[in-house]
């Protein structure tokens, strides 16, 4: 299954260079947030596959003007091809009660909502966010500074995947396409990659 990654920044290959023959063989697209809802709403309209995502720190207008033909993931845990997807959006905070912004204690808060979706799905296998973990190519100043409970997920979870944006290609050595954290390969979905994610069975 071929996986479609976006993230940040817009892709002039995808987009302004466009042919059916770059989506054709994509099965699921992802954005991991800071991204136009025009620009999804391009792929959901010129591709057969569905588009999940979760907001960026920049998507204040996401709430009111959703990208079309696309599914919100904030939250909650959605399945594909029998592939458990674990979406939380946002960065942290660093103007004090701006939206798509949240402390360590409020994305924590977050995921332990979750509980129920958690334990009924038995875990996940993906796990898409915005911000990366901390300490896993994040930065150390505040915007780009990375949760710590998205770690603690990592750590409780091992899901086969971490898909997240916000540190740019730009922003030097802390920038990395891939990595691995545990049994877990850690992808930066900035502009665009593509995954090969094993069939399940």
């Amino acid at each position: 299954m071929k996986i479609l990654v976006l993230s940040d920044h817009e892709s002039k290959s995808l987009y302004d260079y466009y042919t059916p023959e770059k989506l054709k063989d994509i099965d699921l697209i992802i954005s991991c947030g800071d991204l136009k809802a025009s620009y999804l709403t391009f792929f959901a309209t010129f591709s057969k596959a569905p588009v999940f995502y979760v907001m960026g720190n920049h998507d204040v207008r996401y709430l009111d003007n959703p990208p079309e033909g696309c599914t919100c993931i904030e939250d909650d845990i959605v399945t594909f091809r029998g592939v458990r997807i674990l979406g939380l959006g946002g960065s942290m905070e660093y103007i004090p009660d701006s939206r798509n912004q949240y402390t360590e204690k409020k994305m924590a808060r977050r995921i332990r909502r979750l509980w129920w979706k958690l334990w009924r799905y038995k875990g996940f296998d993906i796990l898409v966010t915005h911000a990366p973990a901390r300490e896993i190519n994040d930065l150390p100043d505040l915007p780009h500074q990375g949760f710590s409970c998205f770690r603690d997920l990592l750590d409780k979870y091992s899901p086969k995947y971490f898909f997240h944006g916000h540190i740019h290609s730009n922003y030097g050595n802390a920038f990395k396409r891939e990595d691995k954290y545990g049994n877990t390969v850690v992808v930066n979905g900035y502009e665009y990659c593509i995954i090969d994610y094993p069939e399940i069975p």
